[in-house]
């Protein structure tokens, strides 16, 4: 008679629903929270300079989807500026 093995639970939502997973996200949160508290007048501070940093990084990343700024038809623009 051959013996086969228990099927695995394992993954992660199994972990998180143990009494270790749910310990472990609870004090993440409360940690979380404290740092925000403690920190809240370095993370405001800083809020501005993270705006203006978000502008150019969105000029170069964004401008893929729409294929740039050499995608324009200039033919029929120059030949109406030659007339």
């Amino acid at each position: 008679m051959t013996m086969t093995p228990p099927p695995q639970r394992g993954g992660l939502g199994d972990w998180l629903l143990s009494r270790t997973g749910l310990a472990t996200a609870v004090a993440v949160a409360i940690l979380a929270f404290l740092i925000a508290t403690g920190h809240r007048a370095h993370l405001l501070g800083a809020l501005p300079y993270l705006l203006l940093l978000a502008c150019p990084l969105m000029h170069l990343f964004m401008h893929g989807g729409h294929g740039g700024h050499g995608s324009h038809d200039d033919t029929q623009h120059d030949r109406q500026t030659r007339e």
